[in-house]
């Protein structure tokens, strides 16, 4: 068995390659920038985990130590205007410390796409360019076998599923699947790359600077020009995953609450990522706080589901129309907004997406806290918990926000008022949730 490398462990495929090597007996090692968002994940006590930026080649070196195989599952597109140009740094400086460090191999996962759930489509010509869907379950069944094919063997294989299809075909076969009416889909020649990456991060999940680079993908027919990787890694009795079957088992997953990863909370390349701070620097007039709490007629473990449960479909428990509107605001100036949702619908884990939010921390029975990942002139975070007293179950709620500069503390004072009637409401909704929750509890008479 081999010693295995995977970098991008927090993302989509990363995240679900890791079981699939464990499970073929591979030891594994998973290098991140941020360890602590693999926390809570399944798998992190059977791994060994390194913290390593891509852009350090003596913290790469170090991270391939005695490696013979490293997956090496980096993006970082839509960071900027460069992306392109940091990603080739970033594989340079890994292929290098790669050779340093005698990997036998290296597996390199390319081709990003899109996907669109929209009853009327305004689409450019190239939504008839025909592409090559695959499943992601053949994704993981291939990445995981080139861990242990013999030979050196130094090229590329084209993979993909049974099927070729056009954009539209794909977005019909979607709604079909789904229960969905017929989408329209209407055919715009005059829409540029970045009119169609501006609907794209208006009405999906995926930001616009990063949907752009992705739309002009579109441009070009992506079909396999070869089936060599056969001869490797021979294709199943049953054969690869139709698309089709593709979205049913996906669509299955979501209902059931059993997705490990998703690609719609992979973290964008500028998102915030500092902790919350605890420096006595950041005290006084340079952290603003927003404290609320109040007493809940529930136990402390019917008011934990709610606040776990916060978020997605579940909502934010006040002002629905107000958080709505902060969500299109965020995705008008390229943010996130409230499209991600949730991974699972009453669980958490450290380095969950919901909405705009991503999960710093979370102690069971007790604390959550979420760092904002919406377009903001400072960093902000949420932090919701549980405590006891001698007058009962009490719910504490802290908005904190570190503005950077004059347009941070302008912004601060704007959103006051707003602030008052969100975070005013949040409490009391909560604890009338918390409340209804402890009637409907299990033995309760």
């Amino acid at each position: 068995m081999a010693r295995c490398l995977v970098t991008g462990a927090t993302g989509y495929i990363g995240g679900r390659l890791v079981p699939e090597l464990l499970a073929a007996g591979h030891e594994v090692r998973c290098m991140a920038r941020s360890p602590e968002r693999l926390r809570d994940l399944p798998w992190r006590e059977r791994t060994e985990v390194v913290k390593a930026d891509a852009a350090d080649a003596s913290q790469v070196l170090a991270a391939l130590e005695d490696i013979d195989v490293a997956y090496y599952l980096i993006h970082t597109m839509g960071g900027s205007r460069h992306f392109a140009h940091q990603d080739r740094q970033a594989a340079e400086v890994f292929a290098t410390a790669a050779r340093l460090a005698g990997v036998r191999r290296i597996v390199y996962l390319g081709g990003l796409a899109p996907r669109e759930r929209l009853p009327v489509m305004t689409t450019p010509r190239w939504v008839a360019s025909l592409t090559q869907p695959i499943a992601v379950r053949d994704v993981l069944r291939y990445l995981t076998a080139w861990a242990s094919v013999p030979g050196e063997i130094n090229r590329a294989f084209d993979i993909g599923g049974p099927d070729v299809l056009t954009y539209a075909d794909m977005m019909r076969e979607y709604a079909a699947v789904a229960g969905l009416p017929s989408r329209v889909i209407i055919p715009v020649r005059a829409l540029t790359p970045r009119l169609s990456s501006l609907w794209v991060g208006l009405v999906t999940p995926v930001p616009s600077r990063i949907a752009r680079p992705l739309v002009e993908s579109l441009r070009n027919n992506a079909v396999c020009a070869e089936h060599d990787i056969a001869a490797h890694v021979p294709d199943p009795d049953g054969g690869l995953i139709s698309f089709r079957d593709a979205v049913r088992l996906a669509l299955k997953k979501i209902k059931e609450a059993d997705v490990a990863t998703r690609w719609s909370s992979a973290s964008t390349p500028d998102a915030p990522s500092d902790p919350l701070p605890t420096d006595p620097g950041w005290a006084g007039g340079s952290l603003y706080i927003d404290r609320r709490a109040i007493r809940v007629r529930a136990s402390p473990e019917s008011l934990w589901q709610v606040i776990e449960s916060i978020g997605g479909d579940n909502g934010w428990y006040s002002l629905p129309t107000a958080w709505r509107l902060r969500g299109l605001l965020d995705r008008l100036v390229g943010g996130v907004g409230l499209r991600r949702g949730r991974r699972d619908p009453n669980r958490l884990r450290v380095g969950d997406a919901i909405d705009f939010w991503r999960v710093e921390d979370v102690i069971p029975g007790r604390l959550l806290r979420l760092r904002a990942e919406m377009r903001l002139p400072g960093l902000a975070w949420l932090e919701l918990s549980v405590s006891r007293s001698d007058a009962g179950t009490v719910y504490r709620q802290r908005a904190i926000f570190h503005p950077h500069g004059l347009a941070g503390h302008l912004y601060w004072w704007a959103v006051s008022p707003f602030h008052g009637l969100i975070f005013g409401r949040m409490p009391l909704n909560v604890a009338a949730a918390a409340a209804r929750r402890e009637v409907r509890r299990p033995g309760r008479s």
